[in-house]
């Protein structure tokens, strides 16, 4: 992974913003605190996303989009039984929150909360990372032998869940929340075998 210092300067403000509205959301973070930490002027942050502050954010969720991604695909990967990967993944997620100060929760949920019924392109983005992180799922699952429409919804409780227990963690700043989902979800993939 290369260092805030070796990325393009678009790519930095894209990272800062989805790290800022991930931890304080859509509406607190401030196109000038963006540029600021981004060590970007603020005149480029107005050249890659001349639409402002709701472009960026569209960006900022696509890219946490992708950043979740990459993470499921890395425990799929790890492991060929989908219950055991997910519970590895809800490890995965508590020990980073935990490393994070309890801050770096959904790279998307914050965001996608604050937009919702007000900036419908933001939303959209959202919706379009969680039907992304769905597919992952099932694809697993039905590479696991899974019947499709089983997969389908197994994928839907996975990161719905995931979802709840990442922000239950947050705010009981514990790795509970994560291990009990892991632990019941695993439970689940198994019944259905």
């Amino acid at each position: 992974m290369r260092t805030q210092h070796e990325l393009g300067t678009r790519e930095r403000i894209v990272r800062t913003t989805s790290r800022l509205m991930q931890q304080q959301g859509y509406e607190a973070t401030g196109l000038k605190q963006i540029s600021q930490e981004a060590k970007a002027t603020l005149g480029s942050v107005y050249h890659f996303f001349p639409g402002g502050k709701r472009e960026l954010a569209i960006e900022a969720v696509r890219h946490g989009d992708r950043e979740f991604a990459e993470f499921l695909r890395a425990a799929f990967d790890r492991d060929d039984d989908p219950a055991a990967a997910v519970v590895a993944c809800t490890r995965d997620l508590a020990s980073g929150l935990r490393e994070s100060g309890w801050l770096d929760g959904c790279p998307v949920t914050t965001t996608a909360l604050e937009s919702a019924g007000r900036e419908p392109e933001i939303q959209q983005a959202a919706e379009d990372a969680y039907e992304n992180w769905r597919t992952l799922v099932r694809e697993k699952l039905e590479r696991s032998g899974f019947a499709a429409d089983v997969a389908h919804d197994l994928a839907h409780t996975v990161i719905n869940l995931l979802e709840g227990a990442e922000l239950s963690a947050q705010v009981a700043q514990s790795e509970a929340p994560l291990e009990i989902a892991g632990r019941h979800l695993a439970r689940l993939i198994d019944s259905y075998r």
